[in-house]
């Protein structure tokens, strides 16, 4: 029988997906220490669930550490994320910050709120994967995350580039990774769904008012009365990421015949 032969078909869509992106990116190796950003949002948890699946599936061994941060507009909201790691046997790090505050306060003269809030986040998870000797960095963005990026590089900065799906930092001591960019967030939410993750969501008061929120507005416009623009252009970018990502080919067929699904 199959590893994953009892799980729905969006649930089957996911842990795939995440599969093609790790093996024809090179994203993990025997012994990998990934540390999960874990916002409580849909997209991360997934990403942690189907990790944990992958822990299964993957012939090699690799760790997962849920890494939290707060930004501190409620100290208590993480508290779903405490009992499903620890139902879920999951190590984490979950720490209440003051970035959220902090973001929209006077300190911050010269940027977004959100854009601060991330930097500072960023700063800190990079932090807490030399602390714990992680290896890697996975983050849940999707191919939604992809096309926004995408656009707001393009219409700002007048440069063609999206979101490396497979990234070093620290001149190779740390790898980010993005294994959720070849999925969509319509079929993340509905696995999400099945495997009841409890979501949740922080209480910022710039939700939805961000210029990546903006984009997608742009997008939406561009692809009003047509659900197949809308399709076409979230997959024809994604493939383009992957395809600027990915491994020659000799190198995947390698990673196969070792058993990579």
């Amino acid at each position: 029988m199959s590893r994953i032969s009892k799980l729905s078909y969006a649930q089957k869509v996911c842990v795939k997906a995440v599969g093609k992106a790790m093996q024809s990116t090179g994203m993990l190796h025997p012994g990998a220490r990934v540390g999960v950003a874990v916002s409580g949002g849909v997209d991360s948890f997934v990403l942690l669930k189907v990790l944990q699946i992958r822990q299964c599936i993957v012939p090699f061994p690799f760790e997962i550490m849920a890494l939290h941060l707060n930004p501190g507009f409620d100290p208590d909201n993480h508290a779903p994320l405490v009992d499903w790691l620890s139902r879920e046997g999951i190590a984490g790090h979950l720490e209440v910050t003051d970035y959220g505050p902090r973001g929209h306060s006077e300190e911050n003269l010269r940027n977004s709120a959100c854009f601060y809030c991330a930097r500072l986040r960023r700063k800190r998870l990079f932090s807490l994967c030399r602390e714990y000797g992680l290896t890697h960095l996975a983050f849940g963005h999707t191919n939604d995350d992809l096309v926004s990026n995408f656009l707001m590089n393009l219409v700002q900065t007048g440069k063609v580039a999206g979101m490396s799906m497979n990234e070093l930092f620290f001149g190779g001591a740390l790898r980010v990774i993005r294994p959720l960019m070849l999925l969509s967030k319509t079929e993340i939410m509905r696995a999400a769904r099945q495997w009841e993750l409890p979501v949740f969501s922080n209480p910022c008061p710039s939700a939805g008012k961000t210029r990546r929120a903006d984009m997608m507005d742009v997008l939406d416009n561009m692809c009003a009365g047509s659900k197949v623009r809308r399709k076409n252009i979230f997959n024809g970018l994604a493939r383009w990421q992957w395809e600027q990502n990915r491994l020659s080919q000799d190198v995947i067929d390698d990673a196969a015949a070792d058993g990579i699904e």
